[in-house]
């Protein structure tokens, strides 16, 4: 990236942005609002490019309603760099006043960009870790709506029927495809344990026969039928199917996320390291962009996932090691969950893993050291484009 001679500071809005651009000495040489609209935005573009064709941009937000100005930006080459909403704050608190106005939010966000020199350029990468990111996104939110109705589940159920409720584990498609058909004691023993491992065994239920004898058991242990009972048992049901719905959504989501992360040209590398999977793999490109020239080195990506510990010491305390604030929480999570997952298919994870509990570190912390050792790995395969590869040495030093 060339040396920028004017900085163009964004802070973004739904419907309307404010651009501030400075100057090398800090004079404001454009003030503006402007609409979210591609017109508006490429007229802004081109009167701020008239000033200097050197300009380096800096946004608070890098998507939502900023993804139409990356957009531009990007097809008009021109470099961005990101500062948090939350770095912007505090450091508005060090400039001139206490009010707050989008005007001088921008302002804020155009001097750190003159002043930093350690922004990192803003890469939003590529079309397939674009379309990755809106999948897992989506996953995700799906999966917590899951929890939700599953606890919503629960809660109507032991208003009714708490025995049925404390042998169920609703985290199966077995049970929550039970109460879709079955919510009350009386149903339940009228319909008999034969008769419901039928009905489990026609949708495809495992353990059919086992299930049905363990809710018959729950509901030879309750005879009292509760006031309210009949509404709370439709609003099972309606519970249930909508957690049966759910789980369709996700495993239709699962396989679009496992077909276009194939589709990555970094898909075989990243799944060769053992216990990262297609989701998780999906996941880490999702956040990483797969390029892995963003970060430069190793420990650049190591602290972007909250793997790298940070100081915090004063006075005479030193040494004292936190996890940083800020760090992508979706990575962690691809990191932290392959390598447990590798514990069972590596020998050099669980030699590492086991070397690291011998030290004295508990479950979490050896699987955290784990992972900060394979993000170290996967940075190097993919920069050398080269798979895994268990070499003995490797393993048996490890």
């Amino acid at each position: 990236m060339t040396v920028p001679q004017i900085w163009a500071g964004v802070d973004i809005g739904k419907e309307h942005h404010h651009c501030v651009v400075l100057d090398a000495q800090g004079e404001r040489l454009l003030s503006r609002r402007v609409l979210n609209d591609e017109t508006a935005l490429l007229e802004l573009i081109s009167d701020v490019l008239a000033l200097s064709g050197e300009t380096l941009w800096a946004v608070d937000i890098n998507h939502g309603g900023a993804a139409l100005l990356i957009g531009l930006l990007l097809s008009h080459d021109q470099p961005m760099v990101y500062i948090t909403g939350l770095a912007v704050h505090q450091a508005s608190t060090a400039y001139r006043g206490q009010g707050k106005t989008d005007e001088k939010d921008a302002f804020v966000i155009a001097d750190q960009a003159r002043m930093r020199k350690d922004l990192g350029q803003l890469r939003p990468g590529d079309e397939i870790a674009v379309d990755l990111r809106t999948l897992t996104a989506r996953r995700t939110d799906l999966v917590n709506d899951r929890t939700r109705q599953i606890n919503r589940l629960r809660a109507q159920l032991l208003e009714i029927f708490p025995a049925l409720e404390r042998a169920l584990n609703l985290s199966k498609k077995g049970p929550v495809v039970l109460l879709a058909g079955y919510q009350t004691p009386a149903a339940i023993r009228r319909s008999g344990a034969s008769r419901i491992g039928t009905w489990l065994k026609n949708r495809k239920v495992k353990n059919a026969g086992a299930l049905a004898e363990t809710v018959v058991e729950a509901a030879h242990s309750q005879h009292t039928t509760l006031p309210g009972e009949k509404l709370a048992a439709a609003m099972v049901a309606r519970l249930a199917k909508g957690v049966m719905a759910l789980d369709a959504e996700i495993a239709e989501l699962d396989a679009l996320i496992e077909a276009r992360f194939h589709e990555h040209p970094h898909a075989g590398v990243i799944r060769s390291l053992p216990g990262m999977g297609a989701l998780l793999g999906a996941e880490f490109i999702a956040a990483t962009g797969g390029d892995m020239a963003a970060f430069g080195t190793p420990d650049r990506l190591a602290s972007f996932a909250g793997l790298a510990p940070v100081p915090r010491d004063s006075g005479r305390v030193s040494g004292n090691m936190r996890r940083p604030r800020r760090y992508h929480r979706g990575l962690l999570r691809a990191f932290y969950l392959s390598s447990m997952a590798s514990l069972r298919s590596c020998p050099a994870s669980h030699s590492y893993y086991w070397r690291k509990r011998n030290e004295g570190k508990g479950h979490k912390q050896a699987l955290l050291a784990l992972a900060r050792r394979r993000a170290n790995v996967l940075w190097a395969m993919i920069r050398d484009g080269a798979c895994y590869q268990a070499l003995p040495n490797v393993i048996a030093t490890a």
